[in-house]
């Protein structure tokens, strides 16, 4: 029996896109959980957490943001925006049926999750923002601006395996070589020319090579003390981030007393939330969410 079932929908302005949907276990019923990947990323980034969270009785939605995975590419890409995210996000709840979920964002998958609570904050029950927040280090961002959107293609895995440990050891540098063959298989897919391409448009990178993402805005901060003030929220930090570096994890939780955290030992941006440290601190934030 297939671990979930691929949803198809459609954008307000028409465009496909794709989920993956994993039903609860059963049992008591709990609000479902949307889990939102990163930049250049997928809905398989989840696919060993949302069996898990799954198992905790919890349906679970991994998305393709526009752009990405299954999801169309669109062809304005002024439109790889936050709050054209955030309104994806929205039309697919509406789709559904769903009036509130738990989020997990993870790098834009948070950002995304921090408009959306400036915009619909009803829809979110509990938010976890992971390894992002309102204020992150401009070398984190240089770091990503490198690589993202210059859509390499590779004649075989082994040299797309290579280009990905290359990107990443910096951040997993303990990852073993099964880890980073999986990380490929994710990042990339094969064209009916054989060769292996990213599983994303290179415009969406356009906003954060152009400097239109900054590291922090007006905006976003109000967007974190709404979310934080009136909803559960948990950040979990890789404990070698670039890009939530100590600077701004002291921020962000002197801006939210409340808020939850949790640091995840030996890896940097952005932990996969399978970890001991990150699933350990996901399982105690779900039980105390309906």
């Amino acid at each position: 029996m297939p671990l979930f079932t691929p949803i198809s929908h459609t954008s307000s302005d028409g465009l496909p896109l794709y989920a993956r949907d994993y039903p609860g276990s059963g049992g008591p019923a709990r609000l479902p959980v949307i889990c939102i990947h990163g930049l250049t990323r997928n809905s398989l980034d989840f696919d060993e957490l949302a069996p898990q969270l799954a198992a905790m009785g919890r349906r679970v939605l991994a998305l393709d943001v526009r752009g990405r995975g299954h999801s169309a590419r669109d062809p304005n890409p002024d439109n790889y925006t936050l709050s054209v995210y955030a309104d994806d996000v929205t039309g697919l709840m509406y789709a559904l049926g769903i009036e509130r979920a738990v989020f997990i964002g993870t790098s834009m998958g948070g950002l995304i999750t921090m408009t959306l609570a400036a915009r619909r904050l009803d829809l979110i029950a509990a938010a976890v923002l992971n390894d992002v927040g309102p204020v992150l280090s401009q070398r984190g961002l240089a770091r990503i601006a490198g690589y993202a959107g210059k859509q390499p293609t590779f004649a075989s895995w082994d040299d797309a395996v290579c280009h990905v440990r290359d990107i990443n050891a910096c951040a997993f540098p303990t990852n073993p070589d099964s880890e980073w063959t999986k990380w490929a298989r994710r990042a990339f897919e094969q064209r009916d020319d054989g060769q292996l391409c990213p599983r994303y448009d290179p415009g969406i990178a356009t906003s954060l090579r152009s400097g239109k993402l900054p590291a922090t805005s007006l905006a976003l901060r109000l967007a974190f003390r709404r979310l934080t003030r009136q909803r559960p929220t948990l950040l979990v930090r890789g404990e070698l981030s670039d890009l939530v570096e100590p600077r701004q994890a002291a921020w962000m939780r002197g801006a939210a007393p409340a808020m939850d955290y949790a640091e995840v030992a030996g890896v940097g941006h952005a932990p996969m939330l399978t970890e001991p440290d990150a699933l350990e601190a996901i399982r105690a934030f779900m039980a105390r969410v309906p």
